[in-house]
């Protein structure tokens, strides 16, 4: 896992928390902290970190990754707006994924790692979004997602009803996106 998500999910915690939550997570989770955003990370790591962020959150492990990928979004607009000034919404950001962003991320980070998306658009209310990654983070995946639609002044309603955590090959997100409500 690339530094950079470390050092997001970081500021994000902090943010959150307070300064003092990031600490207690990683000691909680016992892992050391040095994180630099180009630094690869062991998966287990971010799984461990999880672990304890759930437990002194008192939330599922699943929500805080979707909480994370969701809080991390306004940082990657301020490090880099350039991915996010190319599309004038959600849904085709979130098409330019495999075209755009993920080409950029491995400029950046030759050696990251980004899970495969298939998408399928024929539909214009409903954009269907495979996912499948080694790492299985969906719920990463879904909380990008929605902090990408709150960038755009949108909201998104995920059906998640294939997934890889339950054993399916892939996950599948159905995706509908409206403007915020006023």
């Amino acid at each position: 896992m690339k530094g950079i998500i470390f050092l997001l999910a970081g500021q994000a915690v902090s943010q959150a928390h307070g300064e003092d939550a990031w600490d207690d997570i990683l000691d909680a989770a016992g892992v050391g902290g040095a994180y630099t955003s180009l630094g690869n990370y062991p998966d287990e790591e971010l799984g461990r970190i999880v672990g304890a962020a759930s437990e002194a959150l008192g939330l599922p492990a699943w929500d805080v990754v979707r909480w994370l990928g969701e809080a991390i979004v306004p940082a990657f607009v301020t490090h880099h707006g350039s991915l996010f000034d190319a599309h004038s919404d959600t849904r085709s950001f979130v098409l330019g994924l495999n075209t755009f962003i993920h080409p950029e991320v491995h400029k950046l980070y030759p050696d990251s790692h980004t899970p495969e998306f298939v998408f399928d658009a024929s539909d214009p209310d409903v954009l269907r979004m495979n996912y499948s990654s080694k790492r299985k983070l969906c719920a990463l995946a879904e909380g990008l997602i929605v902090g990408s639609a709150t960038h755009y002044g949108e909201q998104v309603g995920i059906a998640h009803d294939t997934c890889m955590l339950r054993g399916d090959e892939c996950c599948q997100l159905d995706l509908r996106f409206a403007p915020l409500a006023a």
